[in-house]
C-alpha cells in the first residue's frame, strides 16, 4: 500500500517528557538522513551495540536510506525531537499481517525522560491503526533498560531466551491496564511542567521598566513586595537598574539559572524572547503581553508561531493576554502577576482564563477569607490550559478544593477524563460562561460545536464537577468545602434566633432537595448558653448531617459570644456547619479558626452567607457532590460481545467505496448494530402493492406499513403508518391510501415489518461532534419531549451506571418506571442498549451520525424499529483516548472569537 491510502499526518504530536519538558514526535521523513546520521553519532557504542547485537559503529548510504524511507503502513518509524534535533528513534516492520518487529535507539544523553515510552505508544496507536495485533521485540538479556520500557507499558509480555537472545511478544490491544499505565505517566509528566512553574526559584521579567505605570515595574514590583523566596533578575536593553535590581540586556546574560520567565514585552518581540529565553534553558514562559489571537486574523498567526517556537525549545506557555500565577507557600510567597497583593494562603487553586475578571477574582477571594494556594490566568491559554492545572492539582497536598472559571473548553474529552479521575478525592467547582449563548471570548481557540448546554451540562455531572452559575455562588460553595466536612447525607438541621429567617431556610432547602427537620427556634432573646446547647443536640442528633445556624443579632449586641460558640463547634464537628450570620458575607472575623497552613481561616471556620438561600444552595450543591465522590460508578468496559475489528472493516470499506462518506444501507446499518450486539426489527423495503403484499406474506402477517420519509419521521400522529395488516386485501387497501395520502411526497420509501411489542417509544443518537468527540444522546420519541428539550446526554466512555443516570435525568424518566401504576419498562435493557452504543462510538470515530428512533421498549425488552447511520473520515481524535500528547494549535475552520 501506498502512504496516499493511508494518511498519518494525525500521528504528528507535541508530548511532554517525563521531566515535564516539550518535545515533538512525528513519522520519519526521507530528508531526516542528515538528522539521523548526526544522531546516531551522538549515540554511544553500547546502545548501538544493544540495537544491532553487533558493533555498529557508522551507518552507511544503504543503512540510513533504509531506515528513513516507510511506507506508513506495513514499515512506520516515529522520531522524537527537540528543535528538530533527534534525540530517538523508535519503528515497527511487519512480519505477517497482523504482527509486527519494534525496535528503539533513544540518545544516551536523553535515556531516562520516558522517550521510548513515548515511541512504543504512539506506535502501538499506528499499529492498531494498520491492522497489527501483536508487537515483538528483540532484547539482549544485559539490556535492562529496553526490557523494563516493555514491561511498564501494561501489557500481557510474553519472553523466551533463544540464541542469547530475548524474544518478548505482546497484544498492543489498549486494554484498561495500558491505558491507566498511559494516563497516569500523562499526569506525572503534566504535573511535573507546571510544578516546575509554580515551584520556579529564580524568575526573569522580561521588559522590566522604571516607569511606575508601566507593566513591567508592576511585575518587578509585585515579585519584590509579594517577599519572593527565589531570585528576581530584571532584563531591559535599555537601562542599567530597575527597582533596586541590576538590569541585564538579555537573558542569556544572567549569571545563575532562570527557571521561568515573565514576558511583557510588546507582541512583535516576543518570538526574539523565546529564542534567548530558549538559549538559556528556561523552562517556562509567562506571557503577559496582548496583541496575539484577540486582536484578529494577525493576532491568531503571531500565537500560532508562539506557542510551535515555544514547544520546539521544549518550553511550556502561559498565556499569552494573562495575568500571571500566584503561589503562596510560605517559601516562596511567587507572585508573578499583575495583582497588586497576595491572596491570604489557603487550601483552593484557583484557575480563570480572563486577565480581566482576575484582579476582581482575587479581591473578592481575600474579602471572603478564602485562602488559595495557587493561582493561575491563562489568558488566551494557547498552552497551558485547565487540564494542566488539574493534572498538578491531583497530587498537590497544598491543594484540596479546585476552582475553574472557564470561558471555553479546548478539549472536553480530556477534560471530563481527568475531572472525573480528579473529582472522586478533591472536589472541583466550576463556572462555565456563555451557557446560554455557547460564545467563544475573543482569543479564545476552540472547534466548532453543535452540541446543547445540555451536553455541557451533562459533562460536568458526569465528572462528578460541581457546576455553578455565577463567581458569587462558586465562592459560596468553596468557603463551604475550603473550611467544612462533607456532609454524609442530605439531612439538615435548623438552629436561630429568626422564625422568619428559620422559615426561609426550610423552603429553600426543600426546593433544593434537602430534607429538613423541624427548625429549632430559640427567640430573639437567645444567648450564647442557648445556642450551644441546641447547636450540640442537633450536631449529636444521628438524624443530622448539616447544620444552618441562624443568628440575627438584637440591638445593641455584636454577637461575640455566639461567635465563639459557633467556631468553638465548627472546629470539632465532623458535620458541616453554614451559617446567616449578622448578614455577612464569607469567613467572618468572628467566625475563624486560626489556621495551621498560616491562612487566615482554618478548617472548622464557619461559613456565612448574607442571604439564607445562599447558605443552602451552596449546601446542596455539596451535597449532591458528597453524594456522588461516595457511590460507585461502575464499570467502563463490560463483558459484552463487540465485534469491533468487523465494525472497523464495513467502515472501512464503504469509505473506500464513499470517500467523502455515505449513508448506510438497510443491509449495512444491521450489519453495523449486530457487530455491538444490537438487532433491529426486521423490514422489507417495497416499491408496488405487489411488493408490499409479498413482504406481508413472507413475513407472516401482523405487520405495518411504513412510509419512511424523513419530514414524516417524527409526525405525533403517525398518519405514515398502518398498523394491524393482517392479509392481502388489508395490505392493498392500505397501500392505496397510504400513497394516495396528499401528504406524501414522490420520493417517499415504504416500507413493511412486523408489528412490534407494544411499548413506549424512545430515541437513541449518537454523533461525532468536533468539540466534544462522542456524543450519545436518549429520549423518549415524539414532540412533547421535542418541545421540551428532554433529552440526557453522555461523553463516552461510559459506565453501565453513567448509562443508568441518563436514563434517571430524563424530567419524562417515571413513564419508564411504572408511573401512575403502568407496567415498568426494562431499564436494564435501555441501559444496554446506551452502553453499547457509547462503545461503538468510542471506537468508530467515522460514524457521523447514527439515529435509533422509534424503539419500543416494554417490560420484555425492546424493540428497534428503524435505525440510520451515516459514515465520514475522521482522523480528528485517533488515538486521544491511548497516546499523550499535547493539544495542538487551531486549524483553519475552528472558532477564535
Amino acid at each position: 500500500m501506498t502512504s496516499e491510502a493511508f494518511p498519518f499526518e494525525h500521528w504528528e504530536a507535541d508530548v511532554l517528557l517525563k521531566d515535564g519538558r516539550v518535545a515533538q514526535l512525528r513519522p520519519i521523513h526521507e530528508d531526516d538522513a542528515d538528522r539521523f546520521i548526526e544522531f546516531y553519532a551522538r549515540v554511544s557504542d553500547e546502545s548501538k551495540y544493544f540495537r544491532f547485537f553487533a558493533p555498529y559503529p557508522t551507518l552507511s548510504e544503504r543503512d540510513v536510506k533504509r531506515f528513513t524511507t516507510v511506507d506508513h503502513d506495513r514499515r512506520v518509524a516515529f522520531v522524537v525531537t527537540l528543535h528538530s534535533t533527534i534525540i530517538g528513534v523508535g519503528r515497527y516492520d511487519a512480519v505477517s499481517d497482523d504482527e509486527a518487529e519494534v525496535a528503539f535507539l533513544v540518545e544516551d544523553a536523553q535515556q531516562g525522560r520516558g522517550v521510548g515510552q513515548l515511541l512504543l505508544e504512539h506506535l502501538a496507536q499506528a499499529g492498531r491503526e494498520r491492522g497489527i495485533r501483536r508487537f515483538v521485540a528483540d532484547v539482549l538479556p544485559s539490556n535492562a533498560r529496553m526490557q523494563q520500557v516493555f514491561r511498564e507499558m501494561g501489557y500481557q509480555i510474553e519472553g523466551a531466551i533463544e540464541d542469547g537472545v530475548q524474544r518478548l511478544t505482546f497484544h498492543i490491544e489498549s486494554t484498561d491496564v495500558a491505558i491507566g499505565v498511559m494516563q497516569a505517566r500523562e499526569q506525572r509528566a503534566e504535573a511535573a511542567s507546571i510544578e516546575r512553574i509554580f515551584k520556579a526559584r529564580s524568575i526573569a521579567v522580561i521588559g522590566a521598566s522604571r516607569r511606575q505605570d508601566s507593566i513591567g515595574q508592576a511585575m518587578v514590583r509585585n515579585l519584590v513586595l509579594g517577599d519572593f523566596g527565589g531570585s528576581v533578575y530584571a532584563v531591559n536593553s535599555q537601562a542599567e537598574a530597575v527597582s533596586g535590581l541590576p538590569a541585564y540586556k538579555r537573558v542569556q546574560d544572567i549569571p545563575g539559572e532562570v527557571d521561568v520567565a515573565i514576558v511583557v514585552v510588546p507582541a512583535e518581540s516576543v518570538n526574539d524572547v523565546v529564542l534567548d529565553c530558549a538559549a538559556k534553558g528556561v523552562h517556562g514562559l509567562v506571557v503577559i503581553s496582548a496583541g496575539f489571537a484577540e486582536e484578529g486574523p494577525e493576532g491568531r498567526q503571531r500565537q500560532r508561531a508562539l506557542l510551535g517556537l515555544s514547544r520546539s525549545y521544549g518550553l511550556r506557555l502561559i498565556g499569552p493576554n494573562c495575568l500571571g500565577i500566584i503561589n503562596t507557600a510560605p517559601d516562596l510567597q511567587l507572585n508573578a502577576s499583575l495583582s497588586p497583593s497576595m491572596p491570604p494562603q489557603g487550601r483552593v487553586g484557583f484557575f480563570c482564563q480572563s486577565g480581566a475578571l482576575g484582579t476582581a477574582i482575587l479581591e473578592s477571594v481575600s474579602r471572603r477569607g478564602l485562602g488559595l494556594s495557587t493561582f493561575v490566568s491563562a489568558g488566551n491559554r494557547a498552552d497551558v490550559s485547565g487540564n494542566d492545572l488539574l493534572q498538578y492539582w491531583q497530587e498537590d497536598d497544598s491543594t484540596e478544593v479546585i476552582l475553574l472559571y472557564l470561558e471555553s473548553i479546548g478539549n472536553p474529552r480530556k477534560f471530563s477524563r481527568i475531572a472525573r479521575r480528579v473529582s472522586a478525592t478533591k472536589p472541583i467547582v466550576a463556572v462555565k460562561s456563555g451557557r446560554s449563548t455557547q460564545g467563544v471570548p475573543v482569543g479564545h481557540t476552540v472547534a466548532r460545536t453543535s452540541a446543547p448546554q445540555s451536553a455541557v451540562d451533562a459533562m460536568f455531572r458526569q465528572a462528578g464537577v460541581i457546576q455553578v452559575d455565577t463567581l458569587d455562588e462558586m465562592f459560596d460553595v468553596a468557603q463551604l468545602l475550603a473550611h467544612q466536612p462533607l456532609p454524609r447525607g442530605n439531612r439538615i438541621a435548623i438552629v436561630g434566633n429568626s422564625d422568619a429567617v428559620a422559615l426561609i431556610v426550610a423552603d429553600a432547602a426543600s426546593a433544593a432537595g434537602l430534607q429538613v427537620t423541624e427548625p429549632v427556634s430559640l427567640g430573639a432573646n437567645a444567648n450564647a448558653d442557648d445556642f450551644e446547647v441546641a447547636i450540640e443536640a442537633a450536631i449529636a442528633n444521628p438524624d443530622t448531617d448539616a447544620l444552618v445556624a441562624v443568628y440575627i443579632p438584637p440591638l445593641n449586641t455584636s454577637g461575640e459570644d455566639v461567635a465563639n460558640v459557633l467556631a468553638a463547634i465548627g472546629e470539632q464537628s465532623d458535620k458541616p456547619i453554614v451559617s446567616t450570620f449578622l448578614g455577612s458575607e464569607g469567613v467572618p472575623v468572628l467566625l475563624r479558626v486560626p489556621d495551621l497552613l498560616g491562612g487566615s481561616a482554618g478548617r472548622g471556620s464557619v461559613p456565612s452567607y448574607a442571604a439564607p438561600e445562599s447558605a443552602v444552595r451552596a449546601l446542596a450543591r455539596v451535597v449532591n457532590y458528597s453524594e456522588w465522590a461516595a457511590r460507585d460508578h461502575g464499570e467502563f468496559h463490560l463483558a459484552l460481545d463487540h465485534r469491533t475489528g468487523d465494525a472497523r472493516a464495513m467502515v472501512r470499506e464503504v469509505l473506500r467505496q464513499a470517500p467523502r462518506g455515505a449513508i448506510l444501507s438497510t443491509e449495512q446499518v444491521h450489519a453495523l448494530l449486530a457487530c455491538y450486539g444490537i438487532d433491529i426489527w426486521t423490514w422489507i423495503n417495497v416499491h408496488s402493492r405487489e411488493e408490499a403484499v409479498a413482504a406481508g406474506e413472507s413475513l407472516g402477517w401482523d405487520v405495518v406499513l411504513k412510509a419512511g420519509s424523513e419530514h414524516l419521521r417524527s409526525r405525533p400522529d403517525l398518519a405514515h403508518v398502518w398498523r394491524g395488516i393482517r392479509n392481502a386485501d388489508e395490505m392493498a387497501s392500505a397501500w392505496d391510501q397510504l400513497t394516495g395520502w396528499t401528504g406524501m411526497r414522490k420520493d417517499t420509501k415504504f416500507f413493511v415489518q412486523r408489528a412490534a411489542p407494544e411499548g413506549i417509544h424512545v430515541s437513541f443518537s449518537v454523533s461525532e461532534d468536533p468539540l466534544f468527540g462522542p456524543l450519545v444522546s436518549f429520549g423518549l420519541a415524539g414532540a412533547p419531549s421535542e418541545l421540551l428539550d428532554d433529552r440526557s446526554y453522555g461523553i463516552p466512555p461510559l459506565t453501565d451506571l453513567d448509562a443508568e443516570a441518563m436514563i434517571k435525568n430524563l424530567r419524562s424518566a417515571p413513564l419508564l418506571y411504572g408511573y401512575r401504576g403502568s407496567e415498568r419498562v426494562d431499564v436494564d435493557a435501555l441501559q444496554d442498549i446506551i452502553v453499547r452504543l457509547a462503545a461503538m462510538k468510542d471506537d468508530l470515530p467515522e460514524i457521523a451520525e447514527l439515529d435509533l428512533e422509534p424503539v419500543s421498549v416494554h417490560a420484555d425488552g425492546f424493540t428497534v424499529l428503524s435505525a440510520r447511520a451515516k459514515v465520514m473520515p475522521s482522523a480528528d481524535r485517533r488515538g486521544e483516548w491511548y497516546v499523550r500528547r499535547l493539544s495542538q494549535p487551531a486549524a483553519q475552520g475552528d472558532t477564535l472569537a
